[in-house]
């Protein structure tokens, strides 16, 4: 095998793989390097949500972003069907969140006010339905239902579909997969980045690091620093039902298989291999009220998983002065900024510097005064 590349991309989950497919779109010679199937990948865990709404609270430039990469999904998705033959079963006509209550109204109200007074945020629309308006676009709300936000660029896709058709496109434009392949070390040799594996050395004249939360490990080795705060979530998956969804919401999509998977927990808890059944049936029972029906379904399987989560909730991407052609990426929202990453952040890393006019906010050095202490939503 060719160990000499234009890039080598740490990390094979949903971030990796979108900027090592953009990469290999562009004509460069990209090996990804990836801990393989017993990673503890988020893109396995994750919502499927590409959503835009109460985005970027604390951070107004993170709703310009998020904004781009809504609009930029149909085009990567009909570049994997083209390519893959692949269906990710984009549906972007607009999702909700929905509140219970008069008092969860009030308060999604006024966050919805907050998000519009931002100065320099993006207009993405997002606006509040009272029930009677909820109800015309969802009509099998229950009587608790008080209303909730309503944002056009939100919708939802097939994750794994497309974690499968990002590696089947890679492997289509000649990117080597390493899978077992966990970094020891990284040093940078004249023009040339080595990457130390347990099988052998790696060599490539630029590195992205986007293995996630591992990135906290890993970004020191090249001069750079991500600071990390990962959290733990659960998901619930009922058995397939008759469509009733047309719209996501934040806590609960129908798939296009027809089940439906609600999630709406965070915890500091990092042990994945265990499940706080308690929150399940909260979140179950929150589900049941916005939706009745759904009281008469059985739960087919749930799991935990460990979000990657910046410190601050937005997303970091930052070059090396110390070694250039180094480069760091880290962000919650794989989902929704996949196709930013595949068509922006590959090209930026292939031209070699990263355009501060776009996406210069999200520097690490952020953190060095402790500025931007937000958070981003969380799905």
């Amino acid at each position: 095998m060719n160990k000499d590349y234009d890039v080598a991309v740490v990390g094979g989950g949903l971030l990796g793989s979108a900027i090592a497919w953009g990469l290999g779109r562009l004509g460069q010679r990209v090996a990804v390097l990836d801990e393989g199937d017993i990673a503890k990948r988020a893109s396995r865990a994750n919502f499927a949500l590409v959503w835009v709404q109460s985005k970027g609270l604390g951070m107004p430039a993170y709703t310009g972003w998020t904004v781009c990469g809504s609009k930029a999904w149909p085009k990567l998705a009909e570049e994997l069907k083209a390519q893959t033959d692949l269906d990710v079963v984009l549906q972007q006509n607009g999702g909700f969140h929905l509140t219970l209550g008069e008092a969860e109204y009030e308060q999604r109200s006024q966050l919805v006010a907050r998000m519009h007074n931002q100065v320099g945020a993006a207009d993405y629309q997002m606006e509040m339905l009272p029930a009677a308006e909820v109800k015309k676009m969802l009509p099998l709300i229950g009587p608790e239902v008080s209303g909730g936000s309503f944002c056009p660029y939100d919708g939802h896709v097939n994750s794994l579909r497309t974690f499968r058709a990002l590696h089947a496109g890679m492997k289509q434009f000649g990117v080597d997969y390493l899978p077992e392949r966990p970094i020891s070390a990284i040093t940078r040799d004249g023009n040339e980045f080595r990457l130390t594996t347990a099988h052998g050395e790696v060599r490539a004249a630029k590195v992205v690091l986007a293995a996630g939360n591992a990135n906290q490990t890993l970004a020191p080795m090249v001069g750079l620093s991500a600071p990390m705060g990962p959290t733990r979530g659960q998901i619930v998956v009922t058995e397939r039902t008759m469509p009733f969804l047309p719209h996501p919401l934040t806590t609960i999509r129908q798939t296009d298989e027809g089940t439906v998977m609600i999630g709406d927990s965070k915890e500091d808890e990092l042990d994945d291999r265990v499940q706080n059944h308690p929150i399940n049936a909260v979140m179950a029972d929150r589900a049941q009220r916005t939706f009745p029906h759904l009281s008469r379904l059985n739960v087919v399987r749930s799991w935990t998983g460990i979000r990657v989560m910046p410190k601050d909730g937005f997303p970091i991407y930052e070059q090396s002065e110390t070694h250039p052609g180094a480069f760091v990426a880290c962000c919650h929202s794989g989902v929704t900024l996949a196709a930013n990453h595949a068509f922006d952040i590959a090209r930026m890393v292939k031209e070699g510097a990263l355009e501060p006019e776009l996406i210069g906010a999200f520097t690490a050095k952020r953190f060095d005064s402790e500025v931007g202490a937000g958070g981003s939503g969380y799905y």
